[in-house]
């Protein structure tokens, strides 16, 4: 089991840790972490891990292990040397790339409010991010809806996180935007984003403290992708 050190503070960029396990294809896993793994449409982080003695380590990407949510694994570059179980070594992320994705995984969710509809599948990028929803028709007023966006980025709300039961989970349904991904359940606890008075819903990933941070955003390009699956791309504007 890793600790997510990134669910309580998402502006921790380094963290000392030791090594707990390495996997045959040379996967490293730590008692510790500020790596988000690859989940809910937010891809991995990348970075280093730095050794005792000054070795260096390139981390391409982290992962959760054959769907296993309680370990994360920092899957090295090619060609990178290997560490042994018990090495002590200090866990750094890629700041710069983590945070854009935190910027636009909270542009995201703020897309999600002005587009009330249920969401049925999403990517997060440095530059852009998009939601897919189950919405029939395609918007009149694009403009209307950029204008909205970015009222509530320039209104600065604080974006906090909270955690309920399972059980208090399953009683607040409505919560849940998302018809395909559904919140992590099973270890007793969901983690809930709440972002000002605007928006609130299960999520794990990394965000920002302030939607003030994000900065302005304009939506994309919208793409039909079935009958009534609409693709919605957000930029940073």
């Amino acid at each position: 089991m890793t600790s997510f050190l990134f669910r309580d503070d998402a502006y921790l960029r380094s963290t000392p840790a030791m090594v707990t396990e390495v996997l045959p294809d040379g996967g490293i896993v730590l008692n510790q972490t500020v790596f988000y793994a690859t989940s809910g449409g937010q891809p991995g982080d990348s970075g280093r891990l730095v050794t005792e003695d000054g070795s260096v380590i390139t981390i391409a990407t982290a992962i959760h292990p054959e769907g296993d949510k309680m370990r994360i694994v920092h899957v090295p570059a090619e060609g990178q040397p290997t560490l042994a179980v018990g090495a002590r070594v200090s866990a750094e992320v890629d700041w710069e790339r983590r945070y854009r994705l935190m910027r636009m995984h909270t542009a995201l969710h703020l897309l999600s409010v002005v587009l009330p509809f249920p969401v049925t599948g999403g990517s997060i990028g440095e530059d852009k991010g998009r939601l897919d929803f189950d919405m029939p028709d395609v918007p009149e007023d694009i403009a209307a809806l950029d204008a909205a966006l970015n009222v509530m980025v320039s209104a600065d709300h604080a974006v906090t996180t909270e955690w309920i039961t399972d059980e208090e989970m399953l009683a607040k349904a409505d919560l849940i935007k998302t018809m395909k991904v559904k919140p992590p359940m099973g270890q007793g606890r969901v983690r809930l984003v709440r972002i000002g008075d605007v928006d609130l819903q299960p999520c794990g990933g990394t965000h920002v403290a302030r939607t003030g941070e994000i900065g302005p955003l304009a939506i994309g390009k919208i793409e039909k992708k079935g009958k009534q699956n609409r693709r919605v791309s957000l930029h940073f504007a």
